[in-house]
C-alpha cells in the first residue's frame, strides 16, 4: 500500500512538481479513497516526504562512487559535497523538502520508518556512513561525516565552525536557486560551492 500511493506522488512530481503534488491527485492515479492515504501517512507532508526520498535514491547509491576516487578522507568528503551538490541543485524542491522544510516532531522516526519499507535502497552504502542516511537535520549528518573524519588525521577544533558555514553556503546556493535570484546553472552552482567548500575544509588539514 505504501507503494502505490508512494509511485502515485513520484509520478506527479515528475510530471507537475513537488507544489502540485494533493492528497486527491495521488489518491486518483492510486485508485483509492484519499482518506486511505492518512490509514498510512499522517499528512501529505510524509507522504511527500517518502516520495522525495524515493526521487534522491541516484545520490545515495552515487556518492560511495564519488569517495572512492580518492584515498584521502578529506578529499573524499569534499567529493561526497560535489555529488550532492549536483543532486541538490538539480532537485531543489526535492531536497529542499527533505533537508529545510518542516518535517514536524519526528523526521528521524521518518526516515527509520522509510528504510524500513526499502531496504534496499542501503545496498552497496558503506557501514561507515550508513548511519549518517538516518540522520535527517543535515547539519548534524554533516557533523557526523566531519567526526568520521577524526579519526583520519584532521583537526579537530574548526569542525563546529567549518560545519556551521557549510550548511549555510549550500542552503544560501539552494534558496538563491529556489527563488530565481540568480542566474546560475546547475553546474555552475556546484562549481562554485564546492570551490568554496574545499576552501573551508582545508581549515580541518593537519598538512
Amino acid at each position: 500500500m505504501y507503494q502505490y500511493f508512494v509511485d502515485a506522488a513520484v509520478q506527479i512530481i515528475e510530471e507537475e512538481g513537488i507544489k502540485n503534488v494533493t492528497a486527491r491527485k495521488v489518491a486518483e492515479r492510486a485508485g483509492y479513497t484519499t482518506s486511505t492515504i492518512y490509514n498510512y501517512f499522517k499528512d501529505l507532508s510524509h507522504l511527500l516526504f517518502f516520495a522525495s526520498m524515493n526521487l534522491v535514491k541516484d545520490y545515495v547509491q552515487e556518492v560511495n562512487l564519488y569517495m572512492s576516487k580518492e584515498e584521502n578522507y578529506l578529499d573524499k568528503y569534499i567529493l561526497s559535497w560535489e555529488c550532492f551538490c549536483k543532486h541538490s541543485f538539480s532537485k531543489p524542491e526535492i531536497y529542499y523538502a527533505l533537508f529545510i522544510e518542516d518535517l514536524g516532531e519526528k523526521p528521524d522516526e521518518l526516515l527509520k520508518h522509510y528504510y524500513s519499507i526499502y531496504p534496499s535502497d542501503l545496498i552497496g552504502v558503506p557501514d561507515e556512513i550508513k548511519p549518517t542516511l538516518f540522520e535527517p537535520n543535515l547539519g548534524k549528518r554533516n557533523k557526523m561525516f566531519l567526526e568520521i573524519e577524526k579519526k583520519h588525521n584532521i583537526r579537530s577544533e574548526h569542525i563546529d565552525d567549518v560545519n556551521n558555514m557549510i550548511i549555510l553556503l549550500w542552503k544560501g546556493m539552494m534558496s538563491t536557486l529556489l527563488n530565481n535570484r540568480g542566474s546560475y546553472k546547475k553546474e555552475e552552482a556546484t562549481e562554485i560551492t564546492v570551490r568554496y567548500i574545499k576552501e573551508l575544509a582545508q581549515k580541518l588539514s593537519k598538512d
